[in-house]
Parts: C-alpha cells; structure tokens; sequence
C-alpha cells in the first residue's frame, strides 16, 4: 500500500470532513467538558501543522502537531478513516510527525488521548511508539476519562 503523507491544509474538503467527523466521534463518546479534539478553524487558530496520509488520492488518515512552548508540542486530531483501520496508517502519521517535529527543534512530544475502552488501540499506539503516561499539562486539567502521555524525541 503506496502511502503519501504530506503537509495538508482544513481548506481542503476531504481533510476538513475528515477533521470534522473526527471531533463528532470524539464528542459521540466523550462529555463536551472531558473532550479536547478541535475543530479545523481551532487547529489554526491554535498554529497546528495538519498532514494527511493518502493511498492512490483517497484520504486514509490525518495527524496533526501544534507547537507548545519553545521546544515542545501536541499531538492533536490524530484519525484514520475507518475502511484503512489496522492497516498501519496511524504509525505512519505518528512516525512522520515526529520526524517533522524532530526537524523542527521540538525535543519532546505531548498528547491527551482518552482513558476508556474505546481509546484502548489509540493508547497502545502511542505506547509502543515510546510515549508513557504522564501528569496533566499545559492547560488541561486531571480528568479520569483523559490519559496524558508524552515522549523525548
């Protein structure tokens, strides 16, 4: 499977719907005050790099990285559409951002995933990837149905 990760932009339909369908699974399992996904026009308000993955032109997944600090940086709207689910798009997107992060000076990589059963690949994901699981940060706030991780790069 030919995958081509790149730098996209939310103006761009599929990637948008994508972003979209995203914080709508995210809010489908998750109270509005426990759910942090952010909606394209947040993503950049908030300065996030936005990279989709493609197989042949078709969308397989979108990851995206905003800047935390001088050094530092979240993970954010990390999804893969569901026909390319366990077909290693995810550790793709992950892997490539961190190579771009790591290009772009950022030592250390944060995320916030959810705790509960659904979020259990997400985790295991992130785990075996080197991220462990760490304290609230930034302005997030302790929440039992968040898990926090993050990772040296």
């Amino acid at each position: 499977m030919p995958l081509e990760i790149r730098l996209d932009d939310v103006s761009v339909a599929d990637t948008r719907a994508l972003v979209t369908a995203h914080v709508s699974g995210m809010l489908a399992n998750t109270p509005p005050e426990s759910c942090h996904a952010l909606d394209a026009d947040a993503l950049v308000d908030n300065g996030a790099l936005l990279w989709s993955a493609r197989v042949d032109g078709e969308l397989a997944g979108i990851g995206a990285l905003a800047p935390w600090g001088e050094d530092a940086g979240e993970l954010k709207s990390m999804r893969v559409t569901d026909r390319f689910l366990g077909q290693g798009v995810g550790r793709s997107i992950l892997r490539h951002i961190m190579a771009e992060a790591r290009e772009r000076g950022i030592r250390s990589l944060w995320l916030e995933t959810g705790s509960g059963d659904d979020f259990v690949a997400a985790r295991g994901l992130y785990a075996s990837e080197g991220f462990v699981e760490c304290a609230a940060f930034g302005s997030y706030r302790p929440d039992p149905l968040s898990t926090f991780m993050t990772r040296e790069i």
